[in-house]
């Protein structure tokens, strides 16, 4: 028995950090939920205590004593978007994003063998694909709830109630990682390659931001609500606001590592140390409103003219991957 706990405290140590940690992801899922509009999925709010509980139970299919799931769900929770610098435009298929990363390792492998070993899904992540993947798992089931409704099934209402609230959680926990700037860099769990700053390379850094300084300032549904923008997204290629999402996300990475160097992490009254997790915080909130007000609206039809990703007569059909690329919403 000891021996199988110390080689299972090995495996979590030698894990990447988690994202958010409990105290932001159920601010986040909270807030958001309390800022539907009137005309959204309000039933949410009746389950916003089960969402917010819930909110890291997708980092606990991480672990490594459940390998299958792990070899799964792991990119899910990144993006580390140095890594893919070489491919453009990027792939509007998970399947096509990841035969492009083979390819490219397979062409690194002999003349720079040391890239080639970070080009690969676990280096790179798919944390966007996770993001549209779980949004239409709750357009889908949205759709489901509307037509229980519509029928007077009043249990299987419910029940398509607390699966919508399942898939929040699951939308909620990628949406609100995607916040985190740590979690779109390669930069990840601490600097790599050249340092002319001298930023440190110790791993602990990602749970010093997310976890123990959150825990240190406190963070509620209130300050992340008082911070969120006004509504947006509610029309356009919601794959593209995602990717700009979560650049725009990124894009705060090394300002983690300059409040870090200067120990703003350790202390509580640090006001851009309090600016960065409002804002990031924030800006996983208001992402993930309009999400979820953007499936229910899309969840009340069908397009009947949509053509179908696994038709080989569909334009775009690869046969490498055995479907076509999403299509651009123009809307």
């Amino acid at each position: 028995m000891i021996k199988r706990l110390a080689l299972l405290l090995t495996a979590l140590s030698a894990s990447p950090a988690f994202g958010w940690g409990h105290q932001a992801h159920s601010a986040i899922d909270r807030a958001a939920i309390a800022a539907l509009p009137a005309d959204g999925p309000i039933f949410l709010r009746a389950y916003s205590d089960y969402i917010a509980a819930s909110s890291t139970i997708p980092d606990g299919w991480r672990n490594a004593s459940e390998p299958f799931s792990k070899i799964e769900e792991d990119p899910n929770h990144g993006w580390f978007r140095e890594r893919f610098a070489f491919l453009k435009p990027l792939p509007r298929s998970r399947y096509a994003f990841l035969l492009a990363l083979y390819r490219e390792n397979q062409r690194l492998l002999h003349s720079d063998p040391a890239s080639a070993a970070w080009i690969n899904v676990r280096w790179t992540g798919t944390l966007p694909f996770a993001i549209m993947e779980q949004y239409g798992h709750l357009v889908a089931d949205m759709r489901q709830l509307r037509t229980a409704r519509a029928n007077g099934e009043a249990q299987n209402a419910k029940f398509l109630e607390q699966i919508c609230a399942f898939d929040v959680i699951r939308l909620g926990h990628y949406v609100g990682d995607g916040s985190q700037p740590l979690h779109d860099t390669m930069n990840s769990d601490g600097w790599r390659g050249l340092n002319p700053h001298g930023y440190t390379a110790d791993g602990s850094i990602h749970a010093r931001f997310e976890t123990a300084y959150v825990k240190l300032i406190d963070l509620t549904e209130g300050d992340v609500r008082q911070h969120m923008a006004p509504r947006s997204h509610e029309e356009g290629d919601l794959f593209d606001a995602v990717l700009s999402y979560l650049n725009a996300a990124g894009d705060h990475m090394e300002t983690v590592y300059q409040l870090d160097k200067r120990g703003s992490f350790s202390r509580q009254s640090d006001p851009d140390a309090r600016a960065l997790v409002y804002a990031t915080t924030a800006a996983g909130a208001s992402m993930l409103r309009d999400m979820i007000a953007r499936a229910w609206s899309e969840s009340q039809a069908i397009d009947a003219n949509l053509a179908n990703p696994l038709d080989p007569q569909t334009p775009g059909y690869d046969p490498t991957t055995g479907s076509a690329p999403a299509k651009v919403d123009p809307n």
